[in-house]
This record gives C-alpha cells, structure tokens and sequence, in this order.
C-alpha cells in the first residue's frame, strides 16, 4: 500500500519537476496530499456516521429518519469536531474540486477550498499556502495533478490514515531534501537518527522544543515514543520555530493532523534573531540546526545573554545553535543535537574556547559519533551532542559512545540504524544514567572524568576515548596454528595446479592450445 504511494507521490513530483523550483513543487504537491487526506477523513467518518443513525442497536441511531433528515444531520460540525475530524465544507471537499480538475480555473476553485477550510477550522489559520491559482504551469498540468493524488486513498479513519498520511509526509520530505539538496530550515532528519535522539532523550512530558524544526519530524517521533511507552499526547506541548515560510506551514499541518498541542511562533523567523518563544525553559530540546551555517551573524546578537560560554564566530553558527539551546533548558532539562563532527573538535576562532567552557561547567552529557551515509544527501560525518542544564547524576564524567560501525545500508547510497542498534545506544545511556547496569566496552563505550577530557584538549571525538574493541582470545599456539594454515594453503595451492591442468586439456581437446 505505502509503496504504491510512494511511486504515485514521486510520478506527481515528476509532472511539475521541468516546470518549478523543488521548493515550490514541494508546496504544490504536500499541500494537495494534505487537502485529500482531510477530505478523505471527513468522508470516511460521514459514512460511518450515517451507518450508526441507520443502526437501530447505535447510540446514534435516528428513529424513522429519511434519507434527507440523515443528510441534514451528517452536516452538523460537531459529530467531527468532538472526534478530531476537521470539518469540510461541501464546496471544499475533494470530490468536487476532482470534477473541476480539468477546468481552467481550478487553481483558484484549490485556493477557494483552502479558504473554506481555514475559516471552518481556526487551527489551521494562516497555515494553508493558498497560491494556487497564481501558480506557473503549462495548461492541464494542475489539473493532472489533481487527478494523479485522487488515486491516494486515506479511506481509514482515526489513527491509521494518520500514520499513513504521516509515512507519506516523511517519504515525500526526504525525497525533496534528495532534491534540493542541504538549505538552511528545509533540512530533512532521517527518521533512525530521530528515533536515537527521542530514545536517548525519552521525551514523555512537559514542553518539547526545536528551535529549527524543519517539518516537525523530531515532534513526530516524540509522539510514537509517548505511545509505544503507553503514555498520553496530553502529557507534552510542544514549542517549534522555523525560518523558511513553507516548511513552517508544512510543520503545522504536520501537527495539526495528529491533533496534537503545538505552537510554532506567530510567524516564520530566524531563530537567533527573532526568537519567537524568548521566555521558554523547555524539559526538552531535540534539533538538527542546519551544519556550519556562516551567513547567520545580526549585529544585534553582540553582548546576547545567551552566548553565556563565549561568543561564537561570525563564519559558523554551530556554537550559537548549542548555546541557544542551553539557554531554552529548564535546571532539569536536557537537548539532543545533531551537528558536524568539526564540532567535537575545532579551534577554529573561538570555538575551542566555548568547548572548554561548556565542558568545565559539566554541561556535556554524552557525545555519539555516527556512521556517513546516514542522510540523504550530505556526506559529511555528524554526532550527536547531548547536554543538561544541571548535572544530577555522574557529575564530572561524559559519557563516549563511538556507532561508526553500527548501521545497514538502505539503499545503495544510504545507511539507517536497525532497531536494535538504536536500542543498543538508548540502553546504554540509560544504564550509564543508573537505570540499569553500565560497563565500559572497548572500541563501543566509555564513561571519561572532565580532568580526562582536558588532557586531551578539550576534543569530545569518542573514538580518543573508546579505544580498540576487543580481540577474541585465541588459545591456538602459533607455532601449530601456522603449521595448519600451511598445510591448508598447500591442499588449496595443488588443488588449483590440479584444476589448471584439467581447463588446459579441455581447451586443447577443442583446438584451443596454450
């Protein structure tokens, strides 16, 4: 089913792919995919509304009803606001917009829809991009387009429609990254590295913060975390920000369909900048800030009370993603970054000197470095950094794990961590923070004093600190072990001679001498 999807989601990016910038295609195509998946739950949920006024054993059962009382009553809002069902006012639903695909108009009949259902549902507000009308395509192009994401069925209702909307959401995501390649807030997070993040943090209250959240991928994750741990959605708020207005639309359709408490700011903004959420101390902060941004520095952010570690350098904003971060921490907070591995490492301007600082105030929690290939389209190697406002527990010590070995490739060109490697690594902090049993293991893990990490400069690149995994001891003297492998070697040396005779007869038979 999702595979099918799949293939129809990327034959519709085709269509537009000669005519528009990735970026543009990318709003054209998810907000239709959006469009049609609200429509098709309000559809689904009307049937199953009329069977239950028709059933004589339902609450909702209607006594003598007519069909045309039936149509009356499957009109009234709050059957499907009281179940999480965004309301769709009828010249807004998709099967009227489809008759019309063919029309020249129906860019604007798509903006009309999304009108209708903005002012329907206030959650939605001033999320909706409502440019279709004003789009540039050849004739008939929007219109095929229309009819291509018909063949997307989000028949089921409640949770598996959201799942699948969410499946094709992330697909489609990462494949526009593929496309665009790394822009700033646009970047896309594979789905295993979220999944470490969320499984090493295990965000199951309070506010949840990413202050570069792209399309809400890592509030996702935190949302299938809560579940599978038998908690409640109830129980976190979740707090985004994100600067390219299109991806910030994106991420609030990305939440709204689960129905899940959010605010992403009043608007698109830098995060540095424009904080939108200035006052928050959030329980949590999980980001992947886009790597070695040099264009971020404002004269305003001279002196700012956040850069409490040292100022970071004009030409990378690395170390300001990570100081605003510790600034967005509660004194129980704890972050999870995702970042380029020069950050373990370089001296470069005042970036060694911030390291220290952060280090020396026991504020580094864990460092991961990661495989390559594990994104799709960056090769460079990344970590993850992990930091709390105040140490509790193993204070003075940071904990090194080296997952450079870990990960299977998905495709030929990318890598992703099985569920057991994410385990491996969750469990491993968790025991280390004193839910369970911590060992060192060479060349995997290691617990190392911050007096450690100074003699070594302050670099926070595990594998200094893991060192060589262990060899399997082996109780075969040399001398006999040599004799052995000799002896094999001769069997397989005269077995080869054997077989280069018995070839150079066979050809000599047919004429072939040499």
């Amino acid at each position: 089913m999702i595979e099918d999807i799949k293939k129809t989601l990327w034959a519709s990016a085709d269509k537009l792919r000669a005519n528009m910038d990735p970026a543009d295609y990318k709003h054209i195509v998810l907000g239709l995919i959006f469009l049609k998946y609200i429509s098709d739950s309000f559809g689904s949920h009307r049937q199953q509304l009329a069977m239950r006024f028709s059933d004589a054993e339902d609450d909702f059962y209607l006594d003598d009803a007519t069909l045309a009382m039936i149509s009356e009553e499957l009109e009234d809002r709050d059957y499907y606001t009281e179940s999480n069902v965004f309301w769709v006012p009828e010249g807004a639903r998709w099967e009227n917009l489809q008759a019309y695909a063919k029309q020249p108009d129906i860019g604007k009949r798509i903006d009309d829809a999304l009108v209708l259902i903005e002012t329907e549902n206030p959650k939605l507000k001033g999320i909706l991009d409502k440019r279709y009308a004003k789009v540039h395509l050849p004739d008939g192009k929007l219109g095929e387009l229309v009819d291509l994401i018909s063949t997307i069925g989000f028949g089921d209702t409640g949770q598996n429609a959201r799942d699948l909307l969410g499946q094709v959401y992330e697909y489609f995501i990462g494949m526009f990254a593929s496309a665009e390649g790394k822009r700033g807030g646009q970047f896309y997070t594979p789905a295993s590295i979220v999944r470490t993040l969320v499984e090493v943090l295990a965000p199951h209250h309070g506010q949840v913060y990413d202050p570069c959240c792209g399309s809400s991928g890592m509030f996702v994750q935190s949302e299938k975390f809560i579940e599978a741990h038998g908690g409640s959605m109830g129980d976190i708020s979740i707090y985004g920000q994100e600067s390219n207005p299109t991806t910030w639309r994106l991420a609030a359709m990305n939440l709204a369909i689960r129905g899940l408490d959010y605010f992403l700011g009043k608007e698109p903004a830098d995060s540095f900048v424009r904080d939108q959420h200035p006052d928050l101390r959030a329980d949590f902060v999980l980001a992947n800030p886009p790597f070695n941004i040099s264009d971020w520095w404002h004269g305003s952010l001279e002196g700012d009370p956040r850069w409490l570690y040292g100022t970071p350098p004009k030409g990378n904003a690395n170390f300001a993603w990570l100081q605003h971060i510790l600034h967005h921490l509660n004194p129980t907070g704890r972050a999870g970054i995702v970042l380029a591995n020069g950050s373990m490492s370089s001296t470069t301007n005042t970036e060694g000197d911030i390291r220290r600082a952060m280090i020396e105030a026991d504020k580094v929690e864990v460092m991961v470095a990661l495989p390559g290939q594990l994104f799709y389209n960056v090769q460079i190697p990344v970590c993850l950094w992990f930091l709390v406002k105040e140490k509790r527990v193993r204070k003075g010590e940071v904990l090194f794990i080296d997952a450079r070995k870990l990960g299977n490739m998905k495709t030929r060109v990318q890598k992703e961590f099985s569920d057991e490697e994410i385990a491996r690594i969750a469990d491993t902090v968790h025991a280390w923070r004193g839910d369970g049993q911590y060992e060192d293991v060479p060349g995997f893990c290691a617990s190392v004093s911050l007096e450690n990490i100074a003699e070594h400069g302050h670099v926070l690149t595990p594998g200094r600190y893991v060192g060589a995994e262990a060899v399997e001891e082996d109780d075969e003297a040399f001398a006999e072990k040599m004799q052995r492998l000799t002896e094999t070697l001769g069997e397989q040396m005269s077995r080869g001679a054997e077989l280069d005779e018995l070839i150079r007869e066979k050809l000599g038979g047919l004429g072939y001498e040499f």
